[in-house]
């Protein structure tokens, strides 16, 4: 036999799964004696259709609802935008109107949502991250939380100041860092501080502050 045929013979026992000792190839040559049919297929192979999600009824979005809100918290505003969402993805399979106003309505009776209790936990969070007043309510706005639920969570002077300090800290601005080596570095921490949400003169006391006592009294004759 040839050196061509015994190469066949060695290749066609490799791919019927004889014994890697048997067949005298290294490694390597059996792996892609037993690819290689798998190899030479037409790589163009139809994908099978993804099968379409059914449309959503009654029953269903209700426990979409319920399902987000045990999740998430959230507001009754976005509740509603993610049942509306799923909808438009999904299709609705009833007749009439999706009762996603009243499925709210419900859950807001119930207390599974509370637009207060958001407000205050949205509005503690960012302050606690050193975000100012002009970011909470844009985020507060995002959410679709109502003036009244907005009043009462509104922080103080005091609360307001310390956001500020607590930034100022975490980002190295004003004493809590080198000393700004020129005009130019100082507008950059007053625009770090407003890009943040707090107001101008916050931001520029802070960045001038001559010393980290001097900024952390700033806040303590409007402690609450």
């Amino acid at each position: 036999m040839n050196r061509r045929g015994a190469a066949v013979n060695f290749t066609a026992a490799c791919m019927v799964k004889i014994p890697l000792l048997t067949c005298g190839l290294p490694p390597l040559a059996v792996t892609v004696a037993r690819l290689w049919p798998n190899m030479t297929q037409s790589p163009h192979r139809p994908r099978p259709e993804r099968r379409q999600p059914k449309p959503i009824d009654a029953a269903r979005l209700n426990d979409l609802a319920l399902g987000y809100a045990a999740r998430f918290a959230v507001s009754a505003a976005k509740l509603a935008d993610y049942l509306r969402r799923k909808l438009r993805e999904r299709g609705w399979a009833g007749e009439d109107e999706p009762p996603v106003a009243e499925i709210v309505a419900r859950f807001v009776a119930a207390g599974y949502v509370d637009d207060t209790a958001y407000a205050r936990a949205k509005t503690g969070a960012m302050l606690r991250r050193g975000l100012g007043m002009r970011r909470v309510r844009a985020a507060l706005d995002a959410a679709g939380i109502g003036e009244q639920d907005r009043s009462e969570a509104v922080p103080g002077e005091a609360e307001a100041r310390r956001a500020a300090l607590a930034l100022a800290v975490r980002r190295r601005l004003g004493p809590y860092g080198p000393p700004p080596a020129d005009r130019q570095a100082r507008e950059k921490q007053i625009a770090a501080l407003l890009r943040s949400g707090h107001p101008l003169d916050s931001a520029r006391f802070l960045v001038n502050a001559t010393s980290i006592e001097a900024a952390e009294q700033w806040a303590d004759p409007l402690e609450e």
